[in-house]
């Protein structure tokens, strides 16, 4: 079942072959973008926006979907009202083996040592 046959909004992603190194270091490269992924990346589920707590406003919290999404790194869908977020984990794993592991690690040791948790 597709996106639309479900919701009738479907929101666009790059596909798979689509998906460049650069955009997707881009878009890991804000604080408050990282922090989405790594709290995905915990909860390896999907989790609509307003579950999220970031420290900015809803445009521009909408706006770090956006390039998250736009980037391949996360995929929405519509779920009734809310819109759902979840890695594409096996698309960015396919693409750059080790990529992802290896920036949450050193996410992780770096929210470590600055004592800052996110």
């Amino acid at each position: 079942m597709t996106e639309t046959a479900t919701t009738g909004r479907a929101l666009p992603h790059p596909r798979p072959q689509e998906i460049r190194l650069e955009t997707v270091l881009h878009a890991l490269s804000d604080p408050m973008r990282l922090r989405i992924v790594r709290e995905l990346a915990a909860v390896e589920a999907e989790l609509s926006c307003s579950q999220f707590d970031v420290p900015v406003t809803k445009s521009t919290t909408t706006h770090h979907f956006r390039v998250l999404r736009e980037s391949g790194v996360i995929r929405q869908v519509y779920r009734g009202t809310a819109k759902m977020n979840a890695l594409r984990r096996d698309d960015l794993e396919h693409l750059f083996p080790g990529l992802l592991d290896s920036l949450l690690a050193a996410a992780d040791r770096q929210a470590a040592r600055l004592g800052d948790g996110g």
